[in-house]
């Protein structure tokens, strides 16, 4: 699969590259035409077409279950820095640029 992503990059490259003589970026492209409609290539496109179908909704799960846990994290941060100095989390919150400071204006 990786092998097959750094052909067609540098193939992408090459074709970008000689678009200046239109003659052989034609030649290019109909040799391209003809690489992508080469039932090995159809394959591998199917084949990771497929993997990706398969593996779509657990990373989805994953990562839904992770950005809730982020934002429950968050939340409880804010609300934690809200309740110690009484400002609700605004410019004085934990990793905020503090006046007379490196980054402070």
């Amino acid at each position: 699969m990786r092998k097959l992503t750094l052909v067609i990059g540098i193939g992408i490259g090459y074709v970008l590259g000689a678009r200046a003589g239109t003659q052989r970026y034609e030649q290019l492209k109909a040799q391209a035409q003809k690489a992508w409609r080469n039932p090995t290539v159809q394959d591998k496109v199917e084949q990771a077409q497929e993997k990706v179908k398969e593996t779509a909704p657990q990373v989805a799960e994953k990562v839904s279950g992770k950005a809730g846990e982020v934002a429950q994290t968050v939340t409880e941060k804010v609300k934690g820095d809200s309740d110690e100095d009484g400002n609700g989390g605004g410019a004085h919150a934990a990793g905020a640029a503090q006046p007379g400071s490196a980054f402070g204006a």
